[in-house]
């Protein structure tokens, strides 16, 4: 068993069954590993939990039974398309409903799984696209702030950064440029400092890291 969940402490997975019992009994797994969790008793009251708006910044993901009274499971998918929110979908299926489990994915679902299921193959499998989600989140962020200091340079100290990535050496970045090759140590210099970058390698991470 897996005893790092304490890494998803700021994620949070919505449980939403029609079935009270597998609510509990998912709600008393997750608690016991310390995985914030909250329950829905059907896909509308989850929707209306929230303001349309906040469904796009929710992180963590979503537990979501494929048949329940009101609303499926795979209309509640639909409906989360509409409101932009990208939060991972794991489905619970009873045996007659693989094929609709089947298009879910299709649909963008990551993954289902079949009622009844072991609990140690419910709390992998979230487990697993928790720390995948975060990843992805955490990927954003880092481009988001790379993009920042990008952001901060100048038209030329865009195009020099451009070819220091691309592995060109100063003589020859002064020669496609017009310049003095003392103009452009200043210029790289000044691209390091914006980039907060502390040696080439880093540097070529962070463009890379934009592209």
């Amino acid at each position: 068993m897996n005893t790092k969940s304490t890494t998803f402490s700021d994620s949070l997975v919505y449980l939403v069954d029609d079935d009270e019992a597998v609510l509990d009994a998912i709600s008393l797994l997750l608690d016991s590993m310390s995985i914030p969790n909250q329950t829905y008793p059907n896909a509308i009251s989850f929707l209306e939990a929230f303001d349309e708006e906040d469904f796009a910044s929710l992180t963590g993901c979503i537990v979501l039974d494929i048949r329940m009274p009101g609303m499926s499971g795979m209309e509640c998918q639909q409906k989360l398309k509409t409101l932009n929110c990208s939060l991972p979908i794991i489905f619970l299926s009873g045996h007659g409903d693989v094929p609709l489990a089947v298009e879910a994915m299709k649909q963008g679902a990551v993954e289902f799984i079949q009622k009844p299921f072991r609990e140690q193959v419910l709390l992998d499998c979230i487990q697993h696209v928790l720390a995948t989600n975060q990843a992805e989140q955490n990927k954003a962020l880092q481009q988001l702030e790379i993009q920042k200091r990008i952001d901060t340079l100048t038209k030329r100290e865009k195009q020099i950064m451009k070819r220091v990535i691309a592995g060109q050496a100063n003589k020859l970045i002064a020669d496609e440029l017009n310049l003095s090759q003392r103009t452009i140590e200043i210029h790289r210099a000044n691209v390091m400092e914006k980039m907060q970058a502390n040696s080439l390698a880093e540097l070529v991470v962070m463009g890379l890291t934009c592209q």
